[in-house]
């Protein structure tokens, strides 16, 4: 099989007789759904002594089919990694623009006959297939026929988890519900680039920057408490504005961490913002000075 059809992120080699159980899906965001699914993955590894996989894609199914990709959570990157913490024996990554004219008992039978798959654990909301959405009894026939066992698990005792969601809650500002919902805090990359240092001007310096990966979620616009990982890998409370900074004039959009008491030099640096909470909506201050004095009371908070 070429690399341009699948590969692995693990290592792995064909042929060696592996049976495996898996379960298939995007998985953006890897949320807390996502890891009661996979835990349940591999507890029934465990009881079939079998090897436990996922099956996911590179690219969000919706840009291939559509051409439009929603705002992710994760990136390529940032997924697989966050996968490969789950205590996974394989990750198998496919090119979805290659499957995605597979019927249901086509992939299921790739799935077999490629990857070994002999065991399929399906989410209560998950569908595949060219042909059309398919009920869970037909899933089984097919996947009988495939030499496939098709398992059925129910919804998350966490209740309604789904990356969508989570999306939604972030795009309101609501970081500390996506938190919970994503098990962790959501968190951003970017590098640090040259802005107009208005923030050095009022007694503020922060560090602008740049999102690496352009279909990378950005939250609300607003000011958040954040917690920064520079590249010495040291991790500090930070404030984060998100917005046009009205009060001085700004129209484009930008992303400006203040990070209190540093003073080191993080132009060209990558680093890595987690979202703690939502402190205030971004707005027009009618003199510096009082733009200073929320400012103050911005800092303030991080230690509440």
């Amino acid at each position: 099989m070429s690399k341009s059809f699948f590969f692995r992120t693990f290592a792995g080699v064909f042929g060696k007789g592996m049976a495996y159980i898996a379960t298939i899906g995007f998985f953006d965001g890897v949320h807390v759904g996502h890891q009661f699914l996979l835990s349940s993955l591999r507890q029934q590894a465990a009881q079939r002594a079998m090897k436990a996989a996922v099956v996911t894609f590179e690219e969000h199914p919706r840009s291939v089919l559509y051409g439009i990709s929603p705002a992710l959570l994760t990136t390529y990157e940032e997924r697989t990694a966050l996968l490969k913490q789950q205590a996974l024996d394989e990750i198998y990554v496919f090119q979805f623009d290659v499957i995605r004219d597979m019927t249901s008992a086509e992939f299921l039978h790739l799935l077999h006959d490629r990857c070994e798959v002999h065991v399929l654990l399906m989410g209560y909301d998950h569908q595949f297939g060219s042909d059309g959405k398919k009920t869970m009894t037909e899933y089984q026939r097919l996947g009988e026929e495939a030499g496939v066992e098709v398992l059925p698990i129910t919804q998350a005792p966490e209740g309604d988890v789904s990356s969508s969601k989570i999306r939604r809650l972030l795009l309101a500002g609501d970081v500390s519900n996506a938190n919970a919902m994503l098990g962790r805090p959501y968190a951003l990359q970017g590098t640090v680039v040259h802005g107009r240092g208005l923030g050095r001007k009022i007694g503020f310096p922060t560090a602008n920057i740049r999102i690496d990966d352009k279909n990378k979620l950005i939250p609300s616009d607003g000011v958040y408490a954040v917690q920064v990982i520079t590249a010495d890998n040291c991790t500090r409370k930070a404030v984060l504005n998100i917005g046009t900074n009205p009060t001085v004039g700004g129209e484009e959009r930008t992303l400006e961490v203040h990070i209190p008491g540093f003073s080191g030099d993080l132009y060209n640096q990558s680093i890595d913002i987690k979202f703690t909470r939502h402190i205030r909506e971004e707005r027009k201050f009618s003199t510096l000075n009082v733009l200073r004095n929320q400012i103050q009371q911005d800092l303030i908070s991080l230690n509440e």
